[in-house]
């Protein structure tokens, strides 16, 4: 299994960007799908945007998809999410998840899950 921790999040203004990282342990960190999900207060979890193990696959939830980018450095066992333009609606608590299986939408895909980085973003 792999041990995941997300940084990079903080306190911005509407128009900002940012970018998340996902930092992961474990030799095998290549062999793993990661997907990124956020959670804002008082709402379910919901996808954002996914690549596989070599990087050449990527898939977006469609509210995300124009500024939203999730790429990976396999040398550096990290996954990053580069969020642009930052909305308010943007705000949330973002994960990042491993799985083996295929980088799905669906949650229950996802085997290792990190603790969240807080994104919070000012009008």
């Amino acid at each position: 299994q792999v041990h995941l921790v997300e940084s990079g999040g903080g306190l911005v203004q509407a128009g900002d960007s940012l970018r998340l990282s996902c930092a992961a342990s474990g030799r095998t960190f290549s062999s793993y799908g990661i997907g990124w999900f956020r959670q804002a207060a008082g709402k379910e979890r919901e996808f954002v945007g996914s690549i596989n193990w070599s990087g050449d696959s990527l898939y977006y939830a469609d509210s995300v998809k124009c500024r939203f980018t999730v790429s990976r450095d396999n040398a550096k066992n990290t996954v990053f999410l580069q969020i642009n333009s930052l909305k308010p609606e943007d705000t949330a608590v973002y994960y990042c998840a491993a799985t083996t299986i295929a980088t799905d939408p669906l949650e229950t895909v996802y085997e290792s899950w990190g603790q969240g980085t807080q994104v919070t973003v000012s009008s």
